[in-house]
């Protein structure tokens, strides 16, 4: 983790503004505490990815809260055919003052250079790829895939770098990770993914019965409990072992995917207040 940081500060020399991404479903759980201070008061666009798996209503009312708080604030649909309107010229007007020094030490403008930063999982191969219209970089939805640095040029406009997805040393805070894990931010093998299914129930029943009901029709009123509530998502899918015992990992695999994948519907795991 030291070298990781060490090695951001330094690249960091290197561009003119930062676009941070955060997950739309966790705005707050999602952006690292450390970029505040890491990044070195760089001008900064922060794109709240996901969009598609949380709350329209939610995620515009974080955009509103970022951008009261200074800070230029957009969500963004990554897995859309639809082009990505506003973040070019959003990235082009962050850069505009190095622009400017640069005209008044008498040399010529160049493409912005911006650094593509965010904690692990959160789309920023996906965002490279979308704004270049290629496969410039290797997207998979786990983390640990970006393994380093590396420039993408977006026509004559700007130059991206890409950097790995990067955690905080420590996450005190229980909640903060398990939020984490449930947008697979964490790596899997270090879960038990029955406690996290069950405390992602735990949610869902107090906020989002109606979810479960159209999706595994099983009797919320009945799943008095969440560990209730995954035997029954198990009986639902015949996910049953010998003597006809649910098979609580396989159910609680069966729902974490359809969560992360958005076949669970819409969630926003971070209200506005």
């Amino acid at each position: 983790m030291a070298k990781t940081r060490r090695l951001l500060k330094e690249k960091l020399k290197l561009v003119d503004l930062v676009i941070e991404l955060a997950d739309a479903r966790i705005p707050l759980s999602s952006r690292n505490p450390e970029f505040d201070s890491l990044l070195d008061n760089k001008p900064r666009l922060l794109l709240l990815t996901k969009a598609d798996l949380a709350e329209p209503a939610v995620t515009q009312s974080w955009c509103i809260y970022f951008q009261q708080d200074g800070l230029n604030a957009m969500a963004v649909d990554l897995l859309s055919k639809s082009p990505l309107h506003g973040v070019i010229p959003a990235v082009e007007s962050l850069a505009e003052g190095v622009m400017q020094r640069l005209e008044a030490a008498g040399k010529l403008r160049r493409p912005a250079r911006a650094m593509v930063a965010g904690i692990p999982n959160v789309g920023k191969s996906q965002l490279i790829n979308k704004l270049s219209g290629k496969a410039s970089v290797r997207v998979e939805n786990r983390p640990g895939v970006t393994r380093g640095y590396q420039w993408i040029r977006l026509g004559k406009q700007i130059d991206l770098m890409d950097s790995p997805g990067m955690l905080w040393p420590k996450i005190e805070d229980q909640q903060t990770g398990f939020k984490l894990a449930l947008i697979g931010a964490i790596p899997q093998d270090i879960l038990d993914n029955v406690e996290l299914a069950l405390e992602l129930l735990r949610l869902l029943l107090e906020s989002y019965p109606s979810r479960l009901i159209e999706r595994y029709g099983i009797q919320v009123e009945r799943a008095a409990t969440p560990l209730l509530a995954l035997e029954m998502i198990g009986r639902s899918r015949g996910l049953l072992k010998k003597g006809g015992i649910v098979d609580a990992k396989k159910a609680a695999e069966v729902l974490l995917q359809e969560f992360r994948t958005g076949k669970l519907g819409r969630f926003s795991l971070e209200q506005k207040k």
